[in-house]
């Protein structure tokens, strides 16, 4: 058995705007740049990336996390607004922002790390920009050029709104197909 898991925890979104991340995804990979794009079903916001884990911490994270989750409600989160870091012209990571419910989201993103970075997890030293990433721009080419033309034509795509319920520490399994991503607990926001 594990004595540790590589770990994170995030926001899912719903089905809908899942299928327009991935259609935005479709319209970007036409550039042909050398990207490593996400599997439809890996995509999500964020909050915190733990790293290797003790098997036998997960319990006491998932109370913590679960308690700071209660302090939000639920909201709405707009799913818009393709862009990449460190810029469009230059991407490294290609993503999809928040709109409508981004302070809400980073509200949520201070609730867990307070009580986490009293667990031991170090603090993250930027600034958190809500975001869920679409790819990774593996080696640059004369296709990133058009890539980052594509990035500033959609700065305003929509993918929809979701309704945001809970928080998800996930495991992350590294396989040579890709990430294999496993649910550990989910906490659910104040009132939900």
């Amino acid at each position: 058995m594990k004595r540790t898991v590589r770990s994170f925890l995030a926001v899912e979104i719903d089905n809908a705007a899942r299928q327009n991340a991935v259609g935005l995804i479709k319209s970007l990979s036409a550039a042909g740049a050398d990207v490593k794009w996400v599997d439809a079903g890996n995509l999500h916001f964020t909050l915190k990336f733990l790293d290797e884990v003790p098997m036998s911490e997960i319990p006491q994270i998932c109370q913590v996390v679960g308690r700071a989750a209660a302090l939000i409600e639920p909201f709405e989160l707009e799913v818009r607004g393709a862009g990449a870091f460190p810029r469009p012209e230059r991407p490294k990571t290609i993503w999809l922002g928040a709109g409508r419910g981004g302070p809400q989201m980073i509200a949520l993103h201070a609730a867990v790390e307070k009580p986490l970075a009293k667990l031991g997890f170090r603090k993250d030293n930027r600034r958190f920009t809500p975001h869920l990433t679409l790819g990774r721009v593996r080696s640059g080419g004369p296709a990133v050029g058009p890539l980052g033309e594509l990035l500033l034509e959609r700065g305003d795509f929509q993918a929809g709104t979701c309704r945001v319920r809970e928080v998800v520490l996930f495991s992350s399994e590294l396989t040579a197909e890709g990430p294999f991503y496993e649910a550990l607990c989910r906490a659910k926001l104040g009132g939900s």
